[in-house]
């Protein structure tokens, strides 16, 4: 489909859509953890990003992440796993970031329930 758009809403239903159909998502890893940034929205909360396909997450591998690694999680992992952790530890999700770092920031369990009423069975 090529790179992602200017606009957050269309590269955030993107992102639902190609999970579906990939069966994962990815994100930056480094030997001491995940990619983390400061969240916009909250002052006391960070924000994880992912990405729907590789290429968009390998373009952050540079600066401050040029240690990283593009990393895949099965979806499975995510909603299962990864999303109520994150909402517990207080970590909001970003979803398909552009080049420049910019996009929205989602509540955990707000992604984890549009997984399970929009895009699952």
């Amino acid at each position: 489909m090529g790179l992602l758009s200017n606009d957050h809403e269309d590269n955030y239903h993107r992102f639902f859509e190609e999970a579906m159909n990939m069966g994962c998502i990815w994100s930056l890893q480094h030997d001491e953890g995940w990619a983390l940034c400061a969240s916009e929205k909250y002052k006391q909360a960070d924000v994880i990003p992912f990405w729907s396909q590789p290429e968009f997450a390998e373009c952050h591998i540079q600066g401050d992440w040029q240690e990283y690694k593009v990393v895949a999680i099965s979806l499975e992992e995510f909603m299962d796993d990864w999303l109520t952790g994150m909402h517990t530890d207080i970590i909001l999700v970003g979803i398909n970031w552009d080049a420049e770092l910019k996009g929205e920031e989602y509540e955990p369990l707000d992604v984890l329930h549009t997984f399970e009423s929009d895009y699952l069975p």
